[in-house]
């Protein structure tokens, strides 16, 4: 049975500041470089042979730290961006008016085919997603891959593997740095594919943890 860890990247600056990312960047705080340093503390014992990380600025700091100390290097993943909010990257949530933030709900409130104008949908999102995570397959047999990625990414690949579609209404919190688990299963008992064993786990860290959603 492979498994896979999914991890969101630590506290960034725009997260403090509630400005929106999508696949611009912003550095992580202090806090968040302590986030991704208790991430590996946790995950150094659990044999980690490879490290995927999303090539944005934020993710691939934390998948840095915790390379580091699984001994591994650190593999780019585009697909393992956040999604694309179109217009609104880089604006300040409170700066949005009415019509952003319907365009901006959208996304995570069941609205089908939401989306921000020039940006993605979630659906188109859950699917580079999705291909990510398949890839996992293919690794040799016996590793034990982490991927680092984003909030509304990782939400979008966990509803699909509860066979929800991947612009259900968000009931999923991923805090910075929280740690989820999927397991592919071919088992003659059980229905195989993907499961989730535990989504959002933030046992390992001392401290509070955003959930923004960008």
């Amino acid at each position: 049975m492979l498994q896979v860890y999914l991890v969101r990247h630590g506290e960034t600056e725009w997260n403090l500041a509630r400005r929106i990312q999508g696949q611009s960047d912003s550095p992580l705080t202090e806090v968040g470089q302590h986030q991704a340093h208790l991430v590996a503390q946790r995950v150094k014992s659990e044999n980690i042979t490879h490290v995927i990380t999303s090539d944005l600025g934020r993710t691939r700091q934390t998948a840095e730290i915790i390379a580091e100390a699984c001994g591994c290097e650190v593999i780019l993943e585009p697909r393992l961006r956040e999604i694309h909010m179109g217009v609104l990257e880089n604006r300040e949530l409170d700066s949005l008016n009415q019509e952003e933030e319907i365009w901006r709900k959208s996304l995570v409130d069941g609205t089908p085919n939401g989306r921000i104008p020039k940006g993605e949908s979630m659906n188109e999102l859950s699917i580079r997603m999705r291909a990510a995570l398949e890839s996992c397959l293919d690794l040799p047999a016996g590793s034990r891959p982490l991927l680092v990625s984003h909030g509304m990414a990782l939400v979008s690949l966990l509803n699909t593997i509860l066979g929800l579609p991947a612009n259900t209404e968000r009931r999923l919190r991923l805090r910075n740095c929280s740690i989820s688990r999927v397991d592919y299963q071919n088992s003659p008992w059980l229905a195989s594919g993907w499961i989730i064993e535990t989504a959002g786990d933030i046992s390992h860290l001392n401290m509070p943890a955003l959930d923004e959603l960008n």
